[in-house]
């Protein structure tokens, strides 16, 4: 039996399987997070700089469709923790934002 090039069979599927959880909460989160801060930024307008900004780019910021056109546009690939840690800082700027009350 030939050796799995990414170790053995029991390594790989729990790594696929949080690989496929880790998209659809990314694709959970941009529809959520990116939609809502959309829909906040339609009900109380752009300015003044309101958390409706910082979801909606937490959601871009996590969402797959902008890791792959980075990859396909500029060929620089973005991992999955970056994405989330961009998302993660988006929100809580944005949490930030509101309690200072900008």
């Amino acid at each position: 039996m030939a050796a799995h090039p990414h170790g053995t069979e029991k390594e790989v599927i729990p790594r696929r399987l949080g690989a496929t959880l880790g998209w659809f909460a990314a694709w959970a989160w941009a529809i959520v997070a990116g939609g809502g801060g959309f829909l906040l930024l339609c009900e109380k307008g752009p300015l003044p700089l309101t958390n409706g900004w910082f979801a909606m780019l937490s959601g871009i910021a996590a969402c797959p469709l902008t890791a792959w056109l980075l990859r396909r546009l500029t060929g620089v690939t973005v991992s999955g923790r970056v994405r989330f840690s961009a998302a993660a800082l988006f929100f809580i700027a944005g949490r930030v934002a509101l309690a200072v009350g900008t």
